[in-house]
Order: structure tokens, then sequence, then C-alpha cells
């Protein structure tokens, strides 16, 4: 009888800690947390007027980013400009924000515009001596130089995806996030500190991202080499999370493509998955969003736009389960759109990476969408 006892005692308290302590860096509870997360906000066929979900869902998006209305004047400036053939590259600086002066790359093709253009925005990958050089390679800058070359060789086959653009006619504008290259220093451990003084301060470290790529939208859009009616936000990794959300929340974003980064927050929030480790997470958390909308929600808002969404079959953070399962929430809101040519979703062979003919595939698309003839 004792042994018994003693045995129920043991389970109990083991199910105690599994419910009250911590399991898999999340509460015991947390499945129960998990089923509460219905979407709300999530377009569903009962809503027929989708201009008036799409700004609703917009509007709560915005309130969960803790960030107010910004409209300080550009006020750019032009720091250096250096030939690159078909294209320059300028180094500029332009108020990003009220409270930020920031440092950017613009490269230019020479002609007559208007041109198509993109606004590029920049992977995690814990790496963070360089940002927007992951995606334009720097003209005045060997340190940096290097560390792009080492990136592009083992993410981009080897290229820098804004160069390519540029040389297809895009103006292509980059610019650093809160943490990254010029903006850093920032550790992978730090994180958790730069994050939790933001709430402290009454922002959010994921909100300041969402404002500040809202504005570098805008400011591209504005310039006179732009067409307004084709800028696209292109993205790879935590670059696609970006690029999909300024596309929902920026009329200044006309088209986007997201690469490597699009699932249901119920597939990634499972044990092992990288959005359970904190880290490079907290730049894509917006507190509560997920009691009303879904990442694919979310997303959906920048509907009617043209979209490329792009998946690997083997990537390890985005299990392809949830990947689909997102893919058709996003299928659903375009066809009700009645846009459904507009939205491209495609899983390719590989992993965690933008390789050589994934952009190419990507940047033809783009292309199509634009009606840029440009020879590459």
């Amino acid at each position: 009888m004792r042994i018994v006892l003693a045995a129920l005692i043991l389970l109990a308290a083991v199910g105690a800690q599994s419910q009250d302590g911590i399991r898999d860096a999340m509460p015991g509870f947390y499945p129960a947390l998990k089923a509460r997360l219905s979407y709300p906000m999530a377009w569903t066929p009962a809503q027929t007027d989708l201009a008036a979900w799409r700004s609703a869902g917009r509007a709560k998006v915005w309130e969960a980013t803790l960030q107010a209305p910004d409209n300080t004047p550009f006020a750019p400036q032009l720091i250096s400009e250096t030939d690159r053939g078909a294209y320059v590259v300028r180094r500029i600086a332009f108020s990003l924000t009220a409270n930020v002066r920031a440092n950017a790359l613009l490269l230019v093709p020479k002609g007559q515009g208007k041109f198509p253009a993109a606004l590029m925005l920049h992977d995690h990958g814990a790496k963070f001596d360089i940002g927007k050089e992951k995606a334009i390679e720097p003209a005045d800058d060997p340190v940096r130089a290097a560390s792009a070359r080492g990136w592009a060789a083992k993410y981009f086959s080897g290229r820098f995806p804004g160069d390519e653009l540029a040389r297809r006619g895009y103006v292509v504008l980059a610019v650093d996030a809160l943490g990254f290259g010029e903006r850093g220093p920032m550790t992978s451990d730090m994180q958790q500190a730069v994050a939790a003084n933001a709430f402290n301060l009454g922002s959010s470290l994921a909100g300041i991202m969402a404002l500040e790529d809202a504005r570098a939208a805008q400011f591209l859009a504005a310039l006179p080499q732009v067409d307004a009616s084709r800028v696209a936000a292109v993205g790879f990794s935590m670059g696609a999370f970006r690029a999909w959300q300024v596309a929902a929340l920026s009329d200044s974003v006309t088209a986007v493509i997201a690469v490597n980064w699009m699932a249901t927050a119920q597939g990634l929030m499972v044990p092992g998955n990288n959005q359970l480790r904190g880290g490079s997470a907290w730049n894509m958390i917006h507190p509560g969003l997920l009691r009303y909308l879904d990442y694919p929600d979310v997303a959906s808002l920048a509907a009617p736009k043209p979209a490329l969404f792009l998946a690997g079959q083997t990537d390890k953070l985005f299990p392809i389960e949830p990947v689909h399962e997102a893919f058709g929430k996003l299928r659903s809101v375009w066809h009700a759109w009645d846009a459904d040519a507009k939205l491209e979703l495609c899983v390719l062979p590989g992993g965690h990476a933008f390789e050589e003919p994934a952009q190419n595939l990507a940047f033809d698309w783009l292309d199509r969408q634009f009606g840029n003839t440009t020879p590459h």
C-alpha cells in the first residue's frame, strides 16, 4: 500500500510540475493557451466587405506594434557615390523616424526613370556586424564587404540580391534594422535585454522594426527616380517576415517577395522550433497579436497585391506541414479578392537559403508583375 501511495504521489508531483512549471521553454500549461488561439479577426467567407476587413486587421496590427504615427520629413543627404556600370551605389542618410537618422545603401540604374523599385529587407541569422550589406555589396567598407561576401556565399550563391535587381533596372534601398550593421553592436544574448527594455519604455523591438520598414518603403516610393506604382518589398528569412508585414501595413508597397518565412503559429510553436528559443523571435513578436490574427492572416492583409511566397522543402526552421496550412489561408484570401493570378506559392527543393535558381525565379516573376523588360 505504501509503495502504491508513494507512486501516486510521485505521479501527481510530475503532473503538477508539467502543468505549473516549465516544459520545452514554455509554461507547462501551454497546450491550453494554444487551444485558445482562435484568430477571430482572420478572414472568413462570411466577411464580404474585404476592404473593411483589411482596414480593421491593419489597425489591429498597428495597435499591437505599440508605435505612434510618424510623419517626420525624410531630409535625405548624399554621403558618397560609386559607379557600378549599369547603376550607381549611393550611400545616403535620411530620417528613418523622428528618433533615428539612419545610413542606407541606395542603388540607382543609369538612364531615364522612372524605375521600378525594391525595398530589400535583410535577414537575422544571428549575424549582427552586417545588415543592409547582406542585400547590397558595400562600396567603401572593406571589413563589412568581406563579411558580406561570406554571407552571400553561404545563403545567396555568392550573389547580392539587391545588386541583381539593380542590374535588372530597379532602384534598390536597404537599411540596417536596429542592432545590425551600423546600428549595433548587438549579440544574440543581448536581444533579450533589448526587447525587455523596449517594453519597459512602452515600445517593442518588433514594433520598432515594423514602423521603420513602413517608413523606409514610404521614402523609397517618394524618390523622384521611382515609379511609385511599382515598389516591391523583398526579403529572405526574417527579411521575408518583414516583407509580407510591410506589404500588409503600407500602401507604399505594391508587391512582395517573401522567401523562407511563412507558417502557422500553431505549427511553429512546437518543441525544438527556433520560435521558442527567444533570441531572434523577439524581432517578430507583437504583444497580444496572436490573440486576433495568425501569421498568414497578417500576411493576407497585403491582398490583392502581387505576392510570391517561397518555401524550402527541407527547411528545418519551417516544417512543411504548417507551411502548407499557411499557404491555404493565403490562397483563400487572394481568391476572395478574385486575385488568384497575383499570388504565387512555391515549395522548392532545399532548405533555408535563397540561392541563384530561386532568385532567378523570384526576380523573373517580379519583372512580369511590373512589366519590366530591362535586359539583364
